[in-house]
């Protein structure tokens, strides 16, 4: 693997595959977070409001794309991180996350990010700044 500041402007992060999302990570996440609203963990409650059954929390998916900068923290940390939420994440979803490089500064990298389900649907989008230690 090579290190972040040796990347060009284009160059792609490791796509990063996660787990088919279930409903004790929502749980997990929910105790975590204080989040507790239940369509993130009751079907019956989702359904109530014209959802087809538990969605994730939102903060869940943003949380996990700092898995994309996890073997770069030697290197320095994530300084910025703006996202848009696109689409709903279900159980059972398979969400891959994804980094690319579109801005390069002495020590600020500019990273577009996306988490992108199964379906090839994106999920979530944004940004990331990476401010490289000096």
């Amino acid at each position: 693997m090579s290190k972040l500041n040796e990347l060009q402007v284009g160059a792609k992060l490791y796509e990063i595959v996660l787990s088919p999302v279930s409903r004790l990570d929502l749980i997990k996440y929910a105790g975590a977070s204080g989040d507790y609203n239940p369509i993130h963990t009751i079907d019956d409650e989702a359904k109530k409001l014209g959802l087809p059954g538990v969605i994730a929390h939102g903060m869940w998916t943003m949380g996990n794309l700092a898995k994309l900068f996890t073997s770069y923290y030697e290197e320095g940390f994530l300084q910025d991180y703006s996202i848009r939420f696109q689409d709903m994440v279900f159980l059972d979803d398979v969400i891959t996350l994804m980094a690319e490089l579109t801005e390069k500064e002495e020590t600020k990298l500019k990273f577009s990010v996306a988490a992108i389900n199964q379906r090839g649907k994106e999920v979530l989008k944004g940004s990331a700044v990476f401010a490289l230690y000096e």
